[in-house]
């Protein structure tokens, strides 16, 4: 019996859809492992990595201010999110802070910018992104400051060219933090 051209167009798209959902389950099922493995690699400590916040959204200009020790607030932007200047490794680009993020995701241009130049062998793991499974390359930096909040050796990875849009600022910088919290559309991070 053959299908006709209708019935092979919506099990091909079946069978499409099906294989997308079991690549997004396999690295939600195994991005624990991925983390455990970053940890393991840059000597991280995942307990202290394990702290959590208040959870983030929005986009952002920076601006210090001051209580117990450095601090930094931002204001939440018109599409949701936080964005920032960061200073990282001493050069100066645009992230986006992003608390649903494990570790600092890196575009592979920020990462040239900012003086790293992987090679393709660098390339080890592979993760989800928005713009589908990406291999990235992981890296530790020095330095990660927004404001007067200075963070140091960070865990963090290179996407490979072309995945990824905007550097993400994740947990792997949030967790360093002494405390954050998101409060009537600003975020307020104390180092």
């Amino acid at each position: 019996m053959a299908l006709s051209t209708g019935s092979r167009r919506l099990l091909t798209d079946l069978v499409g859809w099906t294989a997308a959902l079991a690549v997004a389950a396999v690295a939600i099922w195994n991005g624990r492992d991925l983390v455990d493995l970053f940890y393991a690699q840059t000597g991280v400590n995942p307990a202290k990595a394990a702290r959590s916040a208040s959870p983030v959204a929005g986009q952002s200009s920076s601006s210090a201010s001051r209580s117990s020790g450095a601090s930094t607030e931002l204001r939440v932007g018109a599409n949701g999110h936080f964005f920032s200047d960061a200073d990282v490794n001493g050069r100066r680009i645009n992230v986006m802070i992003d608390t649903g993020a494990s570790m600092v995701a890196l575009t592979y241009a920020d990462a040239r910018t900012i003086g790293l130049s992987p090679r393709t062998s660098d390339f080890t793991h592979q993760v989800s992104t928005a713009n589908g499974v990406a291999k990235v390359a992981p890296v530790m930096l020095d330095r990660v400051q927004i404001g007067d909040v200075m963070v140091r050796n960070v865990t963090a990875a290179i996407v490979e060219d072309g995945k990824l849009q905007t550097t993400l600022l994740g947990n792997s910088f949030l967790s360093k933090l002494s405390r954050y919290e998101m409060r009537s559309g600003r975020l307020v991070m104390e180092e």
